[in-house]
């Protein structure tokens, strides 16, 4: 249920571009990585036993998936930003011979970098300049001070793993969504609801129709420079 409401979150509701199916890379990447990150760490990091005990999984599992799920959507969005403003150096790319890795990579790069950015700064900090709610709590129960460092600490690297695991995959899936296996730049396949919501009128939105035109007369035109050559 937590990894389906923040999937909605995500790709429905704050979202202002989607693509077709991004609901369910969203849940697969926020889910998957949360739980396997969780049960690995429960079971060999905290000795939890068992490691799915509710009092101690469900609060970790919480923190998980809100840090992935902001890791997530920063990445995808980054990602769609990049191939809807950049959609002519994709496509001059694509038009001189590079592969589908080789148009995604650069993206995906920038959109991971952008996506782990809040994690890496919080670890960074961590019990330097801010303590977080949990050790801070745990000390102000009255457990041991290295206790609470050291469960904090492993929570820490928890969320960055789910956080990496979760990016890593969603940015490549949302990248190979629109740019297809051709490799052809499928800008039409991005809806942007700022567009939508207003109709398109005097905001320069391209339709399908239009964006393969473009597309095939870009392509057309590196060619026959490269035979005039």
């Amino acid at each position: 249920v937590l990894g389906g409401l923040a999937a909605l979150e995500v790709s429905e509701w704050t979202a202002k571009r989607t693509v077709k199916g991004m609901f369910w890379i969203t849940f697969t990447a926020i889910f998957g990585s949360a739980i396997s990150v969780g049960l690995i760490g429960s079971m060999f990091a905290m000795n939890f036993d068992p490691p799915y005990t509710a009092s101690k999984f469900i609060p970790t599992m919480g923190m998980l998936f809100g840090n992935t799920m902001v890791g997530v959507s920063l990445g995808m969005d980054s990602v769609l930003v990049s191939v809807d403003t950049r959609r002519d150096i994709v496509e001059c790319m694509l038009c001189y011979g590079a592969s589908r890795w080789e148009t995604v990579w650069p993206i995906a790069v920038d959109a991971a970098r952008t996506a782990m950015v809040p994690s890496i700064t919080s670890m960074g900090i961590t019990g330097l300049i801010s303590i977080p709610g949990m050790m801070s709590g745990q000390i102000l129960g009255g457990a041991d001070v290295m206790d609470a460092a050291r469960y904090q600490q492993v929570i820490v690297f928890m969320i960055s793993a789910s956080v990496a695991l979760g990016v890593v995959f969603s940015v490549v899936a949302v990248s190979f969504l629109v740019i297809d296996g051709m490799p052809q730049l499928r800008s039409e396949r991005i809806i942007n609801k700022a567009m939508r919501s207003t109709g398109g009128k005097g905001m320069g939105q391209r339709t399908p129709a239009t964006t393969q035109s473009c597309s095939s007369i870009v392509r057309l035109k590196a060619w026959k420079n490269i035979d005039s050559r």
